[in-house]
């Protein structure tokens, strides 16, 4: 690697669905396909390879706010326990679903300033 690339910025880009090298293009095309390259400098996003990384980061964070939630629920509103199940089932499931966009786009801007890209088989 050559150049020196902002592992900061590089993150907060990738976070927001931003390009890592310019911060104008877009980095998804839907929700989590990522384009082959960069509409605004050419650079190849589709080379940096996210595979399960941006799940297993969800999943944890999901899951470390998802243990103080069921104590609370649990001691403040005594509920019955198949209506916590499904209220708690619910906003894990939405939680997820947000998260997971924003930590693969921080993931990918991880992967560029680290310049891991994929080196085939």
């Amino acid at each position: 690697m050559t150049e020196e690339r902002d592992m900061g910025l590089a993150l907060r880009r990738g976070f927001f669905g931003r390009c890592p090298t310019c911060g104008q293009g877009h980095m998804f095309k839907g929700y989590l396909a990522v384009v082959d390259e960069c509409a605004h400098c050419g650079e190849p996003l589709g080379a940096y390879p996210a595979a399960d990384g941006p799940a297993f980061f969800t999943i944890t964070i999901v899951m470390l706010l998802l243990i103080p939630m069921i104590g609370f629920t649990w001691v403040v509103f005594r509920s019955d326990p198949v209506t916590m199940l499904l209220v708690l089932g619910g906003i894990t499931t939405v939680m997820t679903l947000v998260l997971l966009r924003y930590v693969k786009g921080a993931f990918i801007g991880y992967l560029w300033a680290k310049d891991e890209q994929d080196q085939g088989a």
